[in-house]
């Protein structure tokens, strides 16, 4: 399935890697604990509605969601979410019934909605479908990215096959907007809040996941996502692969970007120019596979000249006379005897 960058969600599978601490991590784990479609919920021997997006059960079942050991600390992570507007809880003080409802859950990709059976995605399996916008509020709101900030923040940006960006068409791509295909660690530092060194270390501990790939001059670099689910193996491009992406995308067309800076003129052009080279390669493969097609025969090394005659013989001759066979090689010449219907019927030469 394609995820262009116009999709309003992106896919997170439930056995994600680890993505280091943070209140988005958290987040993480709570979605993916969230009831997929609307039932009811069996928690210690209790029956609760829910609904998508909506988890129901006591503080200790929050806790082992979230991989704390306190309560205090897990009610904690529930406040700071609330506060910020990601999801929505209330705690019966009686009936110490606990219940959450993440507030951007995206409801297209959830499923059709049943009254019955399990209405919890087992642990670990499928994905989850979740807002590109969901680190959004954390940027506007001026606050220093966490690890997993940082780590969600790159994967909701993810593009793959966006015909606004060329190089999502070898490996899924982290794109920032329309002219931010092409990155930098000052960019990116500027973002979450962090400095440079912090950013090249971040890449260093997640390179199982993010690749980067720097780009000549001052474009930047390119980070690829490793493990974005496409339904089919991710290969991370060659540097051979980018760069003939690059020498296309700049010699594709006479576009001018005043600027001084090469990191903008770059991203001006892949955006401009990016559908234009597309095409090119689209068209070359197509090419390339109807040739394919043809099939492949053996050169003809051996052709036959017939003279016809007027039989006036028997029809009931077994052989005809073959003429003359000579080697390219020798020279050398000898009879050949070729089955027909008459000896003076056909004349053959058989010449190599």
């Amino acid at each position: 399935m394609k995820c262009l960058r116009k999709y309003e969600w992106v896919k997170l599978p439930r056995n994600y890697p680890d993505m280091g601490k943070g209140l988005m991590g958290y987040w993480a784990k709570l979605a993916a604990r969230a009831a997929f479609r609307k039932g009811n919920a069996t928690y210690c021997g209790h029956i609760n509605p829910v609904t998508p997006g909506m988890w129901a059960g006591g503080i200790v079942g929050l806790k082992s969601i979230l991989g704390v050991k306190r309560k205090a600390d897990a009610m904690d992570v529930l406040k700071q979410l609330a506060a910020l507007g990601y999801v929505k809880y209330s705690l019966d003080p009686l009936t110490k019934k606990l219940t959450y409802e993440i507030t951007d859950w995206v409801v297209k990709c959830s499923g059709a909605e049943c009254m019955t059976g399990t209405v919890y995605a087992t642990d670990g399996y499928g994905f989850l479908c979740m807002p590109r916008s969901v680190t959004e509020r954390l940027y506007e709101q001026n606050r220093i990215f966490d690890e997993s900030d940082a780590w969600l923040d790159l994967w909701c940006h993810t593009t793959f096959e966006d015909r606004g960006n060329a190089f999502s068409f070898l490996s899924p791509v982290v794109q920032y907007g329309k002219y931010g295909a092409v990155l930098t660690l000052e960019t990116l530092g500027q973002r979450w809040g962090w400095e440079k060194t912090k950013v090249w270390r971040f890449f260093r501990k997640h390179g199982d996941v993010f690749s980067l790939h720097r780009l000549p001059s001052s474009y930047g670099c390119l980070i690829f996502n490793k493990q974005y689910p496409t339904g089919t193996d991710v290969q991370v491009p060659t540097q051979d692969e980018i760069m003939s992406i690059v020498n296309e995308i700049l010699i594709s067309g006479n576009y001018k970007y005043t600027e001084n800076s090469e990191n903008a003129k770059i991203n001006h052009m892949v955006a401009w120019h990016s559908a234009k080279v597309i095409e090119a390669r689209q068209a070359e493969s197509a090419l390339l596979e109807a040739e394919c097609r043809v099939a492949p025969f053996d050169p003809i090394t051996r052709t036959y000249i017939s003279h016809g005659w007027n039989c006036k013989h028997c029809r009931n001759c077994q052989y005809a006379w073959g003429g003359v066979l000579k080697d390219p090689q020798t020279s050398v010449e000898s009879e050949v005897k070729i089955r027909g219907p008459c000896i003076n019927r056909y004349k053959e030469t058989k010449i190599f």
